[in-house]
């Protein structure tokens, strides 16, 4: 983690006050109750911790940015050691003059000069206090990097779902907009009611998918759409069976996920055969989840068998990845099938 000194100043200042205040109370008493003199305690800690405050912010803003992250770990020592007992020399002679010439009545013995024991029983008092602020300062830093870092990769994680389910309408539309080209060569009657159900198609694509999750009978009321464009298009040539069983009211699902495999089922298995062609769908909701199945003959041409069995294809890859980003694995198992050229895709989703 970098350490970067400004970051003391986004801290409110009054949290720095409560702080301070808050520990200047408790020693106080702690030390009042320990002579049984509370207005020696309040004279010793309002000369103290000025002190304990100057080494403590020194070492937050000076040393540890300046010395210890650029790994000048000899120096920081020599630094911390030489303010902490610059400040014992001053806080003995301010005692010494302005409260009691006894300046250490909690030690052995009384003494009116420095003295080697006085000096390291301090220096360990002050290098308690910078290590407990500095913990804590660190600990708070600590705290908001991790927050920053869960923020950005949130951030990303919606970023990088956006861009998926962007490109997901574009796919689409362009297979469709083909498929309604070749019907206009042709003058062909079924162009504006594939138009016009395409229009349907993109106003929920629009403005009906933009948050995570969106109602399972939306979704299932965008196939159906989705379906009629189809039969309209392929005509007696095409039969799709679709089933719903459960409860599918009060669920919800990621938009479009669904409507990928089924636009995937159909450009592969209706539109690269020839001859009769039936798709079988199902929902079923159980619980939380809803297990979906749909399957579709093979295409006749071998390559495009090849590419079945790989999954490829934006849009299943595309799924694949916004599955991985928008559910937990225990959210989810999604599965292919090749059998007896029949392609299957097996999806069990959490829908709560």
């Amino acid at each position: 983690m970098n350490f970067n000194s400004s970051k003391l100043y986004r801290i409110p200042l009054h949290y720095h006050i409560l702080f301070w205040l808050t520990y200047f109370l408790f020693n106080t008493f702690r030390w009042g109750s320990y002579f049984n003199d509370y207005l020696y305690s309040v004279k010793t800690n309002l000369l103290g911790f000025p002190i304990h405050m100057t080494l403590c912010y020194l070492n937050i803003l000076i040393f540890m940015p300046y010395l210890v992250y650029r790994k000048k770990y000899l120096l920081y020592v020599l630094a911390i050691l030489s303010s902490i007992f610059a400040m014992v020399i001053i806080k003995f002679n301010l005692t010494y003059l302005l409260i009691t010439h006894n300046v250490w009545p909690e030690g052995p013995e009384t003494i009116d000069k420095l003295t080697l024991n006085y000096t390291i029983d301090m220096m360990m008092g002050e290098l308690y206090v910078i290590t407990f602020v500095t913990a804590i300062k660190i600990t708070l830093d600590f705290l908001k990097e991790q927050k920053r870092v869960t923020d950005l990769e949130k951030s990303q994680l919606e970023t990088e779902l956006l861009f998926l389910k962007s490109q997901i309408s574009p796919h689409f539309f362009f297979n469709t907009l083909n498929n309604i080209y070749s019907l206009s060569v042709e003058k062909s009657d079924k162009t504006p009611k594939i138009v016009l159900k395409l229009s349907e198609l993109m106003r929920y694509m629009l403005y009906d998918t933009k948050n995570k999750k969106q109602s399972l009978e939306n979704e299932i009321l965008c196939i159906q759409n989705y379906l009629d464009l189809e039969r309209i298009r392929n005509d007696h040539r095409l039969e799709v069976n679709m089933s719903i069983s459960g409860d599918i009211h009060d669920k919800e699902i990621s938009p479009i996920i669904l409507l990928t495999f089924i636009e995937n089922a159909f450009k592969h298995g209706v539109n690269k055969n020839t001859g009769n062609v039936t798709i079988d769908i199902n929902f079923k909701v159980k619980g939380d989840f809803l297990h979906f199945t749909i399957s579709n003959p093979m295409a006749e041409i071998t390559h495009h068998k090849d590419n079945f069995n790989k999954s490829s294809g934006i849009g299943i890859e595309n799924v694949k990845k916004r599955l991985e980003l928008g559910y937990n694995k225990n959210d989810y198992k999604l599965s292919f099938k090749n059998k007896k050229n029949i392609f299957v895709v097996k999806l069990v989703i959490k829908v709560t």
